[in-house]
């Protein structure tokens, strides 16, 4: 006879099998083994991707190159240490090189600058005031990780924010122990500025880390911790105004949920944030990890005189959830778990099912549920966009070190999700981008030359991503820009050209380097990179 347990699980994958061949969106795997968890991952405009762990967790599943051993006689854990922390992704061929990382990286963060170079701050032990620079490079060339010996960090930044700035300069925001911001490089040598809103923000279990920070349009930065925000003039250390709280418990490390700002669009006044998901609190403290997340959302549009959150509900809770700004506007939820917190094996019931949230919809029609995947991906993953449209998925290791017998084990494959505009029977529409600036200047005019298989019917968007550094459900720098566009005009050579003008300064955009997509009726072509100056 057969038992209900057993009925109940044969149900349970029946329906499961069910909805991977009716939901849209498909997954695939593009590297089996990359040796590393990746925590921090970022994508280059050299269609490479940085993969970063931290350094104290031991052996990985990937070794340095001969002769670059690390030994330090006073480090318990890297008394001779040959494993590689950190590797770079060829996304052509799949192929992975080794990168030498020197101190600790575990839970740090990054922002790539105008020339191209990300920035990585902070970590713990001896990397907390560390400052780090990658410049990418070639596929097939060498280039690696520096570490500044000249310049360090003025406080310990562990568990903390980057957000390139409209000057091109980046600012650093909180961290456990750090109520503060600073910047790089340093202001008129001022080193630490004190911020007591992340003081304020902190309960008695932290929910103030890893800060939500988005620059808006008018050149201030919204930073979000726990369940509050503020309005923040970080030129001259001003809180210019105190949002209303968001109801559903914190947002934040340990209870992150997700955030991400909407595409700018128009005339580039307006700027609405988007926040889904967390723990309930008390989580972390007592460790329930079978406690429910919440899957409420909060929406907002910051710049307005006197905003306030318009609420809705996901179709279930979600913790540690990333999201994702895809070309077309719209906003991809995946990864994460259903119950707990963040930390070490403090989370269960993976969410597999990611989220489409289309924010033109009406309130109750926004969210579509997605294609599931079949890896849980749980703490420490990562969600990134790449320039082909697809989503690259990496990361999870819910332990201190690396655990591979476990319910949730570290998990070193690498994913990619396709989203259903990239089905087979939309390739006829799917535009390609053939003529396109190398470089383009603030509120100056340019042309994308565009071909389709089918004629074009309606306005070809064309719109800017950024690549931001991905970590701890949060998409530090991220960042899309819809150009203003004129209409496609053909050129009698199977081609259309599209007049677009550049974003107006860097408040809308800050320099550096973009993906363009041109987007023929929701369906992106593969971006190319462009260098916004």
């Amino acid at each position: 006879m057969i038992s209900s347990n057993l009925l109940l699980h044969l149900l349970f994958h029946l329906l499961f099998l069910n909805s991977r061949a009716t939901l849209p969106g498909t997954w695939e795997l593009l590297v089996p083994n990359a040796g590393i968890a990746s925590m921090h991952t970022a994508v280059t405009r050299f269609n490479t991707v940085v993969l970063l762990d931290r350094t104290h967790i031991g052996p990985t599943k990937k070794l340095l190159r001969p002769g670059h051993c690390l030994s330090d006689p006073n480090d318990p854990l890297r008394k001779h240490d040959c494993y590689a922390h950190s590797a770079v992704l060829d996304l052509a061929t799949g192929e992975l090189r080794s990168l030498m990382i020197l101190t600790d990286t575990w839970c740090s963060s990054g922002q790539f600058l105008p020339d191209g170079t990300l920035l990585q701050t902070g970590g713990d032990g001896d990397g907390v005031k560390k400052i780090r620079k990658f410049t990418p490079c070639e596929a097939a060339a060498v280039c690696d990780w520096e570490e500044l010996d000249e310049v360090q960090l003025a406080h310990g930044r562990w568990y903390s924010t980057n957000q390139i700035l409209p000057d091109g300069s980046v600012i650093i925001v909180g961290g456990r122990a750090a109520t503060s911001v600073e910047f790089f490089p340093s202001r008129h040598g001022r080193g630490a500025v004190d911020f007591p809103f992340l003081a304020e923000a902190k309960d008695t279990q932290m929910d103030n880390l890893y800060p939500y920070v988005h620059l808006l349009p008018n050149g201030h930065l919204f930073v979000f911790a726990n369940n509050r925000a503020v309005l923040y003039d970080y030129t001259n250390n001003l809180v210019l105004k105190q949002y209303p709280k968001l109801d559903g418990g914190p947002r934040n490390y340990p209870s992150a949920g997700s955030s991400a700002m909407l595409a700018l669009t128009g005339d580039y006044s307006a700027a609405t944030i988007v926040i889904c998901g967390g723990a309930q609190y008390g989580v972390f403290i007592e460790r329930t990890t079978d406690t429910p997340a919440h899957g409420s959302c909060g929406r907002i549009e910051a710049t307005k005189p006197d905003p306030n959150w318009e609420m809705e509900d996901m179709p279930f809770g979600r913790i540690m959830g990333d999201m994702v700004m895809l070309p077309t506007g719209e906003v991809l939820i995946i990864n994460g778990a259903q119950a707990g917190s963040q930390g070490f094996e403090m989370a269960s019931q993976p969410c597999l099912y990611p989220l489409l949230y289309r924010p033109d919809e009406p309130v109750g029609l926004r969210f579509m549920t997605l294609n599931p995947g079949s890896v849980p991906r749980m703490y420490h993953s990562t969600a990134n966009l790449l320039p082909d449209g697809r989503v690259l998925i990496a990361g999870s290791n819910p332990h201190i070190f690396y655990k591979f017998n476990a319910e949730f084990p570290t998990e070193l494959r690498i994913e990619a999700f396709s989203p259903e505009y990239l089905l087979p029977e939309k390739a006829n529409i799917r535009p390609v981008i053939v003529d396109l600036p190398e470089t383009i200047s603030y509120a100056s005019g340019f042309d994308v030359v565009v071909t389709t298989e089918l004629p074009v019917v309606g306005m070809v968007e064309v719109n800017l991503a950024s690549a931001p550094f991905a970590t701890h459900s949060f998409s530090q720098g991220q960042r899309l820009v819809k150009l203003a566009v004129s209409s496609a005009v053909p050129d009698g050579m199977g081609s259309y050209r599209i007049a677009c003008t550049a974003p107006l300064d860097g408040r809308v955009a800050p320099p550096g380097y973009y993906m363009v997509f041109a987007v023929n009726t929701g369906v992106p072509s593969v971006a190319k990179w462009v260098k916004l100056l």
